[in-house]
């Protein structure tokens, strides 16, 4: 008969209240040291395995916790730190560690990119010259404290090599076998010491293995895994996937390991009939994913108690671990706190602490065959969510309905609109703007606090915010930018600012969930049909530009960036979600027309991360993305220019899509990552207008002026110089105002220095 027990994949790293975000960036200013650093995340570290522990969790994750970022965790341990940083081997200082993830002022920061297709953003690990070693077994030291500190026997989580190899760059995929030759011999010493230390069981993460796996990878995971069985062999390995259904089932479930885990949620169809068709490995452990570990609802546990019995007959027996169908991280914390929200809402909430009692409810109801009273709460509460009328708007529907028939095209094509528009607006070559936002002082952030708890009136707020969006008018045109932006003083979060204004959305209190490194975002959470009330960006706008006579740019976040960053309902199609939202925005985009904002900024940096993981199910999500984006856009005016921004992801894989989205003028990050998209327009022409940002917003060094010269000299060999624009990466909200204003100067000078030379 089948054992069932409870277990985790991994626990948000920040905090009820963020501490670990505040301790982090106080070690960085320099408030506290690093020894009350380390103090202050062991802290949370125990807290988050007692809670777990105490939740009745069986099988704990230990080595989850980070300083930064996991993949980066991996990197340091095997001693794969870039030259530049001038690392002379053995433990890696702290301050290297976070040199890699944020630059310093000599060497510029490891490239960063999506977390497969999360919100969630890893360091891209650098394979050069350096020869690899062990610097400190993580694994070892976590489950190590947490024995000794909480007497909890913790399952040690090891990034998997087949999975660190593919996030790595440095190396073609020839180079693949030289690396795994290299590291397979550390992570077989790093298992070995684990053992000898007394673990039974570690779970090995292997996200990769839900991409397209070729025969010729299934081929190194056989490598991989018949060494490490060999190498180890009182070791259990759970080999853990998650985020899809596994690419090559019958040959990944064949590796010599102790368990399999499978993400039962959204990898659900293709896994559960893999299952029924090949049955499960005897004598293997099932580690059935069966809560959503990426979203925020209460489970139906009746349904998922249902398919935890048909996955004991499926395997005949096996073990089966209930658990999350990921790690917990891209959830917040704790629900208790939502207070605030309407009842319905509320109550349909599920977030970490509260995942943790559904997947123990589970488990035991499965192991004792009598179901907790948790069962009845979740269904309850799923049901009034459903009933809510704000879940029933009729005009919504109706429009989303027509939408699908209706084309969603310009008036003109790119090269009239070109024509026009360059006779409106009669910029100087290769012009200068910014992505959107500026810096978010204190002042600022006191000041919204003040305004939020009543302290301040509407209209106190108001001034505010129009002298923060007048002295930025001048600071730009002192600096000489060409096209300027209002600096959104007044928006907190570039999704949750629209998701205020539109029905359909709600908010929690404390909902935060980890972005990258101590950047931590509040999603909002669409819980209904998403509907427009009113302008939400025009007057600020609007007043900006009153300021000046150059153009200033509409700010807007596209339909898909605000669908992949909020959590979305469970009861519709995602395609359905992003075309309400897109309905909502094009009439957003014609106010701001009609108020005589004609340069409109529609960001979707987020397009790529929705991508389906199997390169194979691309077409379908693309064909529906573009056309939202098109939807939002499409009705303006041949002289209004549309823009739109992209940052950190493999652009190459979809430049058509990108061009797709028929926006006058793209601009994409490429500060960390230019070689790399310059070589795709290497490749691919691209014909619309771009801005490749040429300084990185994410680290608080002001680039040389040279290294901004190179990447515009190397992009204008693939790119028409006459559709050029000079921009940074991404939004300056989270710099300083000096770095700020020095760093656009000399991008300015850049710009100055290319029109000389062509005046020359």
């Amino acid at each position: 008969m089948s054992k069932i027990i409870s277990g985790n994949l991994g626990y948000p790293r920040i905090g009820q209240q963020r501490e670990w975000k505040k301790s982090i960036e106080a070690f960085w200013s320099g408030k506290i040291e690093e020894s009350e650093l380390h103090e202050r995340l062991t802290d949370i570290r125990l807290h988050n395995l007692k809670l777990q522990k105490d939740k009745g969790i069986d099988i704990i994750p230990v080595g989850d916790f980070t300083y930064y970022d996991h993949v980066l965790d991996t990197a340091v341990m095997f001693g794969l730190i870039p030259a530049r940083f001038e690392f002379a081997g053995g433990e890696v200082p702290l301050t290297t560690y976070y040199d890699i993830a944020r630059g310093n002022k000599g060497a510029a920061a490891s490239e960063m990119t999506k977390w497969f297709n999360t919100n969630y953003h890893y360091i891209v690990p650098e394979l050069g010259s350096r020869k690899p070693e062990i610097t400190v077994n993580k694994p070892l030291v976590a489950y190590r404290e947490a024995k000794e500190k909480l007497n909890i026997e913790g399952r040690p989580v090891l990034l998997g090599l087949y999975t660190f190899l593919k996030l790595s760059k440095g190396f073609d995929n020839a180079g693949l076998d030289g690396w795994i030759e290299q590291l397979l011999p550390l992570y077989v010493q790093v298992l070995r010491e684990l053992q000898e230390a007394g673990v039974k069981w570690v779970q090995i993460d292997e996200p990769a293995l839900v991409t397209s796996v070729t025969a010729e990878d299934l081929g190194r995971l056989t490598l991989i895994y018949d060494t490490i069985s060999r190498e180890v062999p009182e070791l259990s390995l759970l080999l853990q996937t998650y985020f899809e259904a596994l690419s090559s089932y019958e040959g990944i479930v064949s590796l010599p390991v102790a368990g399999i885990g499978l993400d039962l949620v959204h990898g659900l169809n293709e896994n559960l009939e893999a299952l029924r068709r090949y049955g499960f490995p005897s004598g293997k452990t099932l580690g059935a994913g069966v809560i959503d570990g990426r979203n925020i609802w209460r489970a139906d546990l009746y349904r998922q108690y249902e398919l935890l019995q048909e996955l004991t007959k499926l395997t005949q027996g096996a073990d089966i671990i209930v658990q999350p169908s990921c790690s917990l991280l891209h959830v917040p914390v704790s629900a208790a706190a939502e207070v605030s929200l309407q009842p319905e809402l509320k109550d349909a909430l599920a977030f970490a602490e509260e995942k943790l009692e559904e997947i123990a409810a589970l488990s035991r109801s499965v192991s004792e065959g009598k179901l907790d009273e948790l069962f009845q709460k979740n269904r309850k509460s799923l049901e009034s969510l459903s009933a809510d009328p704000a879940r029933n708007r009729e005009n919504v529907t109706l429009a989303v309905e027509q939408i699908l028939l209706q084309p969603s095209e310009r008036k003109s094509e790119f090269s009239v609109r070109k024509s026009l528009q360059k006779e409106k607006w009669n910029l100087p070559f290769l012009p200068t703007t910014t992505i959107g936002s500026f810096p978010q002082s204190s002042e600022i952030r006191s000041a919204r606090q003040k305004w939020r708890k009543g302290e301040w009136s509407e209209q106190q707020y108001d001034q505010f915010i129009s002298e923060q969006i007048s002295q930025w008018i001048t600071l730009q045109e002192e600096i000489g930018l060409d096209v300027l932006v209002h600096g959104e003083f007044e928006r907190t979060d570039m999704v949750e600012f629209f998701g205020e204004k539109l029905p359909g959305f709600a908010f929690t209190k404390g909902g935060w969930v980890q972005s990258y490194g101590t950047r931590c975002v509040k999603p909002p959470v669409i819980y209904g049909d998403v509907d427009f009330d009113a302008p939400m960006t025009v007057k600020e706008t609007e007043y900006a530009q009153s300021l000046t006579d150059k153009p200033v740019k509409g700010m807007l976040t596209g339909p898909i960036t605000i669908l992949n960053w909020s959590f979305v309902r469970s009861d519709l199609p995602r395609e359905k979600v992003a075309y309400q939202i897109a309905l909502a925005l094009r009439k957003e985009v014609e106010a701001l027309e009609q108020a005589g904002i004609e340069m409109i900024q529609v960001d979707e940096p987020a397009l790529r991360e929705g991508l389906p993981l199997k390169r194979e199910d691309w077409e379908g999500y693309l064909e529906w993305a573009v056309k939202a984006f098109r939807v939002s856009t499409s009705t303006v005016q041949d002289t209004t220019q549309i823009h739109t921004h992209m940052c950190y992801c493999e652009f190459h894989d979809i430049i058509d899509s990108i061009q797709a989205l028929d926006a006058d003028v793209i601009s994409i990050e490429t500060s960390r990552s230019h070689g790399e998209l310059v070589h795709s327009f290497e490749e691919h022409t691209y014909p619309l207008g771009i801005g490749l940002g040429v300084y990185d917003i994410h680290s608080p060094r002001v680039p040389a002026e040279e290294e901004m010269i190179s990447m515009v000299e190397r992009a204008l060999k693939v790119l028409d110089p006459e559709l050029f624009w000079i921009n940074p990466d991404c939004g300056l909200k989270t710099r300083g105002l000096e770095e700020t204003v020095s760093s656009l100067k000399i991008m300015v000078s850049v710009a100055n220095h290319f029109r000389e030379k062509v005046a020359n």
